[in-house]
């Protein structure tokens, strides 16, 4: 069993400092995050004293991956009532704060649930502060045992699709421990393959327009001593053209039941550009990322970002000089398409790998299956 509280629980192999954490100094309960807006220029840490500030570190990315939101979700909850404010609006503003994410509101849920029942049996609210708590801590502690899972199952698959070794494994965004109780999603898979023996090169997009494969998944790699190039995000087409890629492997935001993906802006052309080069497209993620109540791609909401993370150029160690914190590289008044987020369908995916083992192909029948088994498992 792995204890949230500890910070081997928290894995900080990879980033030295825990992603996140619950600490109760003398004036009262926190949620301390590592900011990975200041990486990888600075390991700064950032104190919630409230759900509010909470909410603001989840908009403004300095907390950020799917699985890592839910555990900031119960938690936010969990402070909410320890702190004496009301656990319902709480739940309601974090829930919110990204709409895309599912597993946020997953999180949200589990701590609020919990505050409910015990509210409910005595209606003492230190005892639902506590319930709650107890919830979030679960959610950490489950999540990250998923993610010692899923990078053996993810192992297990790429050595399938790939006997002998040697991968060459492409991967978008930052999906390490930067965004999970453990070592991460489909990053853990690549981490599992290093320990073995058998990763040959990490391709790191650079992943735009805020850059998280390059300031994080860079960081990530470079701490665990693992073989890695960083690229842009359009040289990836040259790549798979040189025959360089073995596998994609991307983590995911929600899942639907249709067995379409969500993620990262950029995920998307890389599902075309794999399956043209015959190369296989694999999904990491939990169970909790898979939303059976949304049936299809098209149902899910996408959120939109700022224009100025597209016409302002940030980097953590660079001066200040834009609107939105950064250099200018567009002219004054231009205007942005900036999706988080892009679609892919699932005919375009090759497996989805969670904690309970690897669905391939990817269908709605094989996905309420594995959702199924897993919540036999988990009562």
């Amino acid at each position: 069993m792995v204890d949230p509280n500890t910070r081997s629980g928290e894995d900080d192999r990879a980033t030295g400092t825990p992603a996140i954490r619950w600490e109760e100094p003398p004036e009262g309960p926190v949620v301390v995050l590592l900011d990975q807006t200041r990486l990888p220029a600075e390991e700064v840490e950032l104190v919630c004293t409230d759900a509010s500030v909470l909410v603001e570190a989840i908009r403004s990315l300095a907390v950020r991956g799917a699985p890592l939101l839910g555990i900031a979700g119960a938690y936010g909850v969990a402070l909410a009532a320890a702190r004496g404010f009301d656990a319902e609006d709480a739940a309601t503003a974090l829930a919110g704060a990204r709409p895309t994410a599912v597993n946020l509101s997953v999180g949200v849920t589990r701590a609020l649930e919990a505050h409910r029942a015990s509210l409910g049996r005595d209606g003492d609210t230190r005892r639902a502060a506590q319930a709650a708590l107890a919830a979030a801590r679960r959610l950490h502690q489950e999540d990250a045992e998923a993610s010692a899972r899923m990078a053996g199952h993810g192992l297990a698959l790429l050595d399938e699709l790939l006997p002998g070794g040697g991968h060459r494994i492409l991967t978008h965004c930052n999906t390490g421990s930067l965004v999970s109780g453990g070592e991460g999603t489909a990053f853990a898979v690549a981490l599992a393959a290093h320990r073995a023996g058998r990763l040959r090169r990490l391709w790191v997009d650079e992943t735009r327009p805020l850059l998280q494969g390059a300031r994080l998944t860079a960081y990530e790699a470079a701490r665990s001593g693992m073989a890695y190039t960083l690229l842009t995000d359009n040289a990836a087409g040259s790549l798979f053209a040189a025959g360089e890629v073995d596998a994609v492997l991307i983590g995911a935001d929600r899942i639907t039941a249709d067995g379409s993906v969500a993620n990262k802006i950029g995920s998307y052309p890389l599902a075309v550009l794999a399956r043209y080069h015959h190369v296989p497209f694999v999904v990491v993620a939990p169970v909790t990322t898979i939303d059976l109540e949304t049936p299809d791609g098209a149902s899910i909401e996408v959120e939109q970002r700022p224009g100025y993370e597209v016409t302002e150029a940030v980097a953590p160690q660079a001066p200040v000089t834009g609107a939105g914190g950064g250099i200018p590289v567009a002219p004054l008044g231009t205007q942005a398409y900036n999706p988080a987020f892009d679609v892919t369908p699932p005919e375009l995916v090759t497996a989805v790998v969670t904690e309970e083992g690897a669905v391939s192909p990817v269908t709605a029948g094989a996905l309420a299956e594995l959702c199924a088994r897993s919540r036999r498992v988990t009562i």
